[in-house]
């Protein structure tokens, strides 16, 4: 094999770190290894699509921030609840602005010394809670914030929080009787703010699948699935129909798991809620990375991260033959996923109550089910986690 000359190999070297670097700080998106620790993205830089405003405000997208500067005081807040977190977020204010981030909280919060955390943004001449301090709770160390774009790090772990502020840790603060879950909230009080850079890693999800065998999941009899384990660890479907299904039981949750397709446009799917022992009988996460010819706006049979016969992914983000991470966040009605990291769905159960989601709304516990759709299907997982939301 020709070596190229130690210049070229410098160049080359430095021409894939510059183009690492420049991923790395483009606005709203993730790096691949950001996407590979299961990184969401809350905003896509175009539209407002997983987020609602519980007021009349003029929220809107401008030049890859969310903005607004007046209209009735409140919240946007994403559709989707959490309960630990990692949360980064970036934030730009005029000079008089009142503003803050609302962490777990309910859409319309009353008290946030007691029904949610405000993560207040506001210069000291404002108000007493100045920037990186807890509304009603404890002040932040004062820390002087750029008049450009600042940014927000914080870590929420049951009752503890943690904030840095442009790296530089300015609150650290416990609560004796914590907030479980709740919505992230952006605030209209006074003065323009603008959002972007919204990212959230979900924390303390657990492994149901232990690399080795298939304890903890049960295999549907009399069907021609295969289930296995490779010698990489990896969870391998072969053949169709059949089922795969945890022995436990999930009501709300986040559940995370890496997939691989090994074969073109193949069709599959995550179950959910589902009615234990039967087939296919739950709420379906779709595996489907086929697009039309008018592009990946176009997804063929739902497409990945779609939720089956009710709501297609907007976009179709991952490829056959590469790994890729899908996200399912499930909370009461609503229901979310991502792909990579990106946000495919966002649908609400409005039907009537059923004990079969095929039916109805379902938001009692079912098991999580990998499906083996037919005898094309060529399917691996690995790093299959998950995390059972409290009750709010």
């Amino acid at each position: 094999m020709r070596r190229l000359p130690n210049c070229l190999v410098a160049i080359a070297c430095s021409t894939m770190l510059a183009a690492a670097f420049a991923r790395a700080d483009q606005p709203n998106t993730l790096t691949p290894a950001e996407q590979a620790e299961g990184w969401l993205l809350l905003f896509d830089g175009e539209t407002t699509f997983g987020w609602q405003a519980a007021t009349d405000a003029d929220w809107k997208v401008v030049d890859g921030a969310i903005r607004v500067a007046g209209g009735e005081p409140g919240l946007l807040n994403t559709t989707s609840q959490f309960g630990d977190f990692r949360l980064q977020i970036d934030f730009r204010t005029a000079a008089q602005t009142n503003s803050g981030i609302f962490l777990r909280t309910a859409p319309k919060p009353t008290d946030p010394s007691k029904d949610c955390y405000e993560l207040n943004i506001a210069a000291p001449s404002v108000s007493p809670f100045f920037t990186g301090s807890f509304v009603g709770r404890q002040k932040a160390r004062q820390v002087a914030a750029s008049d450009d774009w600042n940014t927000f790090d914080i870590t929420a772990e049951a009752g503890h929080f943690t904030v840095r502020l442009n790296g530089e840790t300015v609150l650290d603060y416990t609560d004796p009787a914590p907030i479980s879950r709740g919505h992230i909230g952006l605030q209209l009080n006074s003065g323009q703010v603008e959002f972007r850079n919204i990212k959230l890693l979900p924390l303390g999800l657990k492994s149901i699948f232990n690399g080795r065998d298939l304890a903890g999941w049960k295999v549907f009899p009399g069907k021609p699935s295969e289930f296995a384990v490779n010698d990489a660890g990896e969870l391998t479907i072969n053949n169709g129909p059949g089922q795969l299904e945890t022995e436990g039981e999930y009501a709300d949750f986040i559940l995370q798991l890496d997939v691989f397709v090994g074969g073109k446009s193949l069709n599959s799917g995550v179950f959910f809620r589902s009615i234990p022992g039967e087939l296919w009988q739950g709420y379906e996460a779709q595996i489907q990375n086929g697009f039309g010819d008018g592009g990946r706006d176009q997804p063929v049979d739902c497409g990945t991260g779609g939720f089956y016969r009710r709501q297609n992914a907007r976009r179709v983000v991952a490829n056959d033959f590469e790994w890729f991470k899908l996200t399912v966040a499930v909370t009461g009605p609503h229901m979310a996923a991502w792909v990579n990291g990106f946000p495919v769905s966002d649908w609400t159960d409005t039907r009537p109550p059923h004990d079969n989601p095929r039916k109805g709304l379902r938001v009692a516990p079912g098991t999580l089910q990998l499906q083996g759709h037919d005898p094309t299907t060529d399917l691996k997982f690995r790093e299959i986690k998950v995390r059972e939301l409290p009750a709010s």
